[in-house]
């Protein structure tokens, strides 16, 4: 039996959750540890993604249907890129885009790391997910909520046995969750509606796969 830790579920409206204040101090922590520091008037950007070092960028913003080739883009100009730092992500207007862009940081063997102060939702957590390896500092938060689809459907209201839910399950398990955990997890991201949030901390994402 999983046991979770403390879960709090707040109200929120819209696909994407609102954004959050990020302590100023994330940006110095991160210019400070890595080990090839640009210059603070050089960072450049690709789509929510920006470059902070040479092995290193930062997440801020949703991920769109433009965001896999972005991601593309970065790569090729700084393939040396080991780690993303998710400061800031809402979620996902494009969930094919997501979990193809998900995929595509698995390929790459990036690490992914959600510093304090930071916040991950909704689709953002499957992004997580993908990390070759995962890590989080202990106040990071990660909101699920049920997806909604173009009909205005919920996971639901589809049958369990359904390819779009399966989909998801199948994901899990791709990124190295159990098919027992898989499933539960899929089903505690459906425990609330889409407009609603269940908000957790690393402790309760690592009683499903392990974290760094």
């Amino acid at each position: 039996m999983l046991v979770l830790g403390a879960l709090t579920l707040v109200p929120t409206g819209g696909h994407a959750f609102s954004s959050v204040s990020v302590d100023s101090s994330v940006y110095e922590w991160v210019e400070e540890a890595s080990p090839a520091k640009l210059t603070s008037l050089s960072l450049p950007s690709f789509g929510p993604f920006q470059v902070v070092a040479s092995d290193r960028a930062q997440l801020n913003g949703s991920i769109e249907s433009e965001t896999p080739a972005q991601f593309k883009a970065m790569l090729r100009a700084y393939p040396a890129i080991r780690q993303i730092d998710m400061i800031d992500c809402p979620g996902t207007g494009d969930d094919a885009a997501n979990l193809a862009l998900a995929r595509m940081v698995r390929q790459a063997g990036i690490t992914t790391f959600v510093p304090n102060g930071g916040s991950v939702r909704s689709g953002g957590v499957e992004l997580f997910l993908a990390g070759a390896k995962r890590s989080a500092a202990p106040d990071a938060e990660f909101a699920v909520h049920s997806w909604l689809d173009e009909d205005g459907l919920e996971a639901d209201d589809y049958s369990e046995s359904d390819s779009v839910n399966q989909e998801y399950i199948d994901y899990y398990r791709e990124m190295g969750m159990s098919a027992d955990k898989a499933k539960a997890f899929y089903a505690l991201t459906n425990s609330v509606p889409h407009d609603d949030a269940l908000y957790l901390k690393p402790r309760d994402i690592a009683a499903f796969i392990p974290l760094d």
